[in-house]
C-alpha cells in the first residue's frame, strides 16, 4: 500500500566518503525491495545551508554528514528531531555529522569517536555471539569491509553490540544500537565507498531502517 510506505529521509554531507553516490546506491536498493519511500538533502560543501524543516514529516532519518557547519535553525530542527525521540541511522561520519554539535555522539549516538587507524588493512565485520538474534541481524552473515577502522574505544552503557570489526591487529565495535529518548537509534562506522558494493552492508543498513522505523519484527520480518 503506497500510503503504508516508511518515509525516509536521507542528509548526504559526507564529501570525503562520496555519499551521494553512495546513499544513491541505497536509495535504489531499500525502494527496490521494501515498502519505503525515500527523500534525499544534498548537502553541497560544509558551509551549505540546507533547511531541515521536511524533519517533520519523516519518520526515519539517515545521517551521512562529516563536519558540517550548520547553524541555527537547521540546526536547531536536528536537534528537536533527536530530543523528539525519532529513529535514526549514522552511516561512518555521522559520529562527527555537525561541527557544531559534536556531542551528537555520545548523546545519541551512543559511541566515543577518536579517530581512525590508517587506511588499507581490510577489517572483516563479525557479529557479537550474544547479538545473533537480532532483528537488524536477520539475514546477514559475516563480511568484509574497506575503509579504515574507526576507533570507539568507550561505547555508551546502554548500547547493543552488534558487529565487531576486526583487522590483524585491532579490534573496534562498528555497529551498535540503543534508545534515545525513547526512540530507537542504529550506528555503523561502516560506509566507505566500496562498502556500498557489498549486498550484505545494504542488507544490514536496510534491516536497521525498517527495525528503527518499527518495521521488523523479533523475527526480522517485516
Amino acid at each position: 500500500m503506497p500510503n503504508n510506505r516508511l518515509k525516509l529521509c536521507m542528509l548526504s554531507g559526507s564529501f570525503e566518503y562520496d555519499s551521494e553516490a553512495s546513499l544513491a546506491v541505497f536509495h535504489e536498493y531499500i525502494e527496490k525491495n521494501h515498502p519505503v519511500r525515500v527523500t534525499q538533502i544534498i548537502y553541497q560543501s560544509e558551509d551549505d545551508n540546507q533547511s531541515l524543516e521536511p524533519l517533520r514529516e519523516t519518520d526515519v532519518l539517515l545521517v551521512f554528514t562529516r563536519r558540517l557547519n550548520t547553524t541555527g535553525k537547521a540546526l536547531d530542527h536536528f536537534k528537536a528531531y533527536c530530543a523528539e525521540g525519532k529513529p535514526i541511522v549514522g552511516v561512518r561520519t555521522a559520529s562527527h555529522a555537525y561541527q557544531n554539535w559534536l556531542g551528537f555522539d555520545r548523546e545519541v549516538l551512543g559511541g566515543d569517536y577518536q579517530g581512525h587507524y590508517g587506511s588499507g588493512a581490510i577489517a572483516h565485520a563479525e557479529i557479537n555471539p550474544g547479538a545473533k538474534d537480532h532483528p537488524v541481524l536477520h539475514g546477514i552473515s559475516n563480511f568484509d569491509s574497506y575503509g579504515s577502522l574507526y576507533k570507539n574505544p568507550s561505547l555508551a552503557a546502554d548500547t547493543t553490540l552488534l558487529l565487531t570489526g576486526k583487522t590483524e591487529e585491532h579490534a573496534e565495535p562498528i555497529a551498535w544500537t540503543r534508545l534515545h529518548c525513547g526512540g530507537r537509534v542504529f550506528y555503523t562506522s561502516l560506509g566507505h565507498q566500496r562498502d556500498f558494493e557489498v549486498e550484505m552492508f545494504l542488507h544490514l543498513l536496510a534491516n536497521a531502517v525498517l527495525w528503527v522505523g518499527g518495521r521488523l519484527d523479533t523475527k526480522g520480518e517485516t
